[in-house]
């Protein structure tokens, strides 16, 4: 296929219609506004259902009452307004209902600032939501992997009838490069949900109803340890990282998104003057990589550096978890909107060696 040269949020957009998206519910927010702009016509093309809903909140209940169909659905935002649905992302956990979230982050907390921060890890991978609900969290380092795992979202989601969550930011969102865009899916090749849709019947005859309200509360408690299993599965089989340059390496610097973008010209730099530095990238932040994370030998590794455009750091408190800690971590970053630039973090580990 052709590589098209495309902005982020554009990418994301056309990716989902090509996933079999057609649905999408979302109120206007920067840094994520072309997502609802491109899709306010692109899914009119294939017959699919734009709404700009009158806020947040109502937004991700259309989602909701989309999904009860069976019709892949989505909404996106950024931190602030994802804070808002954050009640919807609850019901539709308990409704075990499949959907694609995306979130381009910007600073925080409340309203902060229109530009890119990463600020919402802990939000995104600890409590999207009451209750205990999780979401597969996906964090996308270029143009080209937010459109394939925005792709692929779709097919999380409805696999594990959960929420599949991008977790990107302002950076990625507004950056334009080549990207080779996936194949459009044909509708009926989706999988099957007849088995559960709000639209069928049961087997005898009565109508189904899909809810998050569970009554007696034992069901309730069923619910949760089914699901507790499921995130135990993810931990097992969905884990995903990349590895560069770290099998020698003596400093590893622990970043996602944009920062691991930025990390490695680091690493590149670090190298240059002698230190044998290495990156270790989650790309999925829930289920979290702790195997790879577990894995690196203390005898070699002499420091983790976790980079991120958050103060203070989120992800770290994933590293030191999976480390056990028996390497030292420390944490560099910016916050609030602040980019973060290669020279700054390469002259803030110069410092801490």
């Amino acid at each position: 296929m052709d590589a098209t040269f495309m902005k982020g949020n554009e990418a994301i957009a056309e990716a989902a219609v090509r996933a079999g998206c057609r649905f999408f519910a979302g109120y206007p927010i920067t840094p994520q506004n072309e997502i609802p702009e491109y899709l306010s016509e692109r899914l009119f093309e294939v017959g699919g259902h734009f709404i700009q809903g009158e806020s947040e909140v109502a937004s991700i209940n259309m989602v909701y009452g989309a999904s009860m169909t069976g019709t892949r659905a989505m909404t996106s935002s950024s931190g602030c307004g994802i804070a808002l649905k954050t009640e919807g992302i609850g019901y539709l956990t308990g409704a075990d209902l499949p959907a694609v979230v995306i979130n381009m982050a910007r600073g925080g907390p409340g309203l902060g600032s229109i530009l890119p921060a990463q600020q919402d890890y802990l939000s995104a991978t600890k409590a999207p939501a009451n209750g205990c609900a999780r979401c597969f969290v996906l964090a996308p380092s270029s143009v080209q992997e937010a459109a394939d795992m925005v792709y692929e979202a779709f097919d999380i989601a409805d696999k594990y009838r959960c929420i599949a969550y991008i977790l990107s930011d302002g950076v990625i969102g507004n950056m334009m490069e080549n990207v080779t865009l996936p194949p459009m899916r044909e509708l009926d090749s989706l999988p099957d949900k007849s088995d559960w849709v709000i639209t069928k019947r049961n087997a005898d005859g009565s109508m189904r109803m899909i809810t998050s309200c569970y009554v007696p509360i034992s069901i309730v408690e069923d619910h949760n340890i089914r699901r507790a299993g499921m995130y135990e599965l993810w931990r097992e089989t969905e884990a995903r990282h990349e590895e560069y340059m770290l099998d020698d390496a003596q400093l590893v610097i622990a970043a996602y998104g944009i920062s691991a973008r930025i990390a490695k010209a680091v690493v590149k730099q670090l190298r240059a003057d002698g230190v044998k530095a290495g990156l270790l990238r989650p790309k999925t932040l829930f289920p979290f990589p702790e195997k790879a994370f577990g894995a690196l030998d203390p005898k070699r590794v002499g420091k983790i550096v976790c980079l991120e455009m958050s103060q203070p750091g989120q992800l770290i408190e994933d590293v030191k978890a999976y480390c056990d800690r028996s390497v030292p971590v420390e944490h560099w970053g910016r916050s609030g909107g602040v980019i973060m630039k290669p020279e700054e973090a390469y002259d803030a580990i110069k410092r801490m060696l």
